[in-house]
């Protein structure tokens, strides 16, 4: 098995806890989702992320294919991190953590860490290698840009 990893690194203009609210309630996935992967939460129980929350939702990530997606919080430390994993869905392995911590200008410095691994063997490694590296790059690009946008424009009156 073909082990990927994906690390970014963004610097945000709020306070900790402010980043934390905002980033540990699974219904804030949407907004930093692209529009066009119609990503919906079908389940959750409606609390911030803890350890052993499922979440389930719908996706389309390629070519319009709609598929599920069921993650598990195996990890969770308030203002500090989570960690999401897949438990069903198009990945052989998605281990997700999530770091957050506080910068000494009032901002905090968030950390994602991403394992993939891909089924197919060799047919798996070629699709990473024509398609889904560069979606997985789009992804967090619209990510980084979302939460520019959202916690670090300047708004001009």
């Amino acid at each position: 098995m073909k082990l990927y990893k994906i690390v970014t690194v963004q610097h945000i203009n709020a306070s900790i806890e402010e980043c934390w609210d905002f980033f540990s309630s699974p219904k804030n996935l949407q907004t930093i989702t692209l529009d066009n992967m119609n990503f919906q939460i079908q389940d959750y129980d409606g609390k911030r992320m803890y350890q052993g929350q499922i979440i389930t939702y719908t996706l389309k990530p390629l070519f319009g294919i709609k598929m599920s997606w069921v993650t598990e919080i195996t990890a969770c430390q308030e203002n500090e991190y989570f960690v999401d994993i897949q438990q069903f869905g198009p990945y052989k392995l998605w281990h997700h953590k999530h770091f957050f911590e506080p910068v000494p200008d009032g901002g905090t410095k968030m950390t994602d860490i991403v394992h993939y691994a891909l089924p197919f063997g060799i047919l798996g490694r070629i699709m990473n290698k024509l398609v889904v590296q560069n979606k997985l790059k789009s992804i967090f690009e619209y990510r980084h840009n979302k939460i520019e946008e959202l916690f670090n424009s300047k708004k001009v009156y």
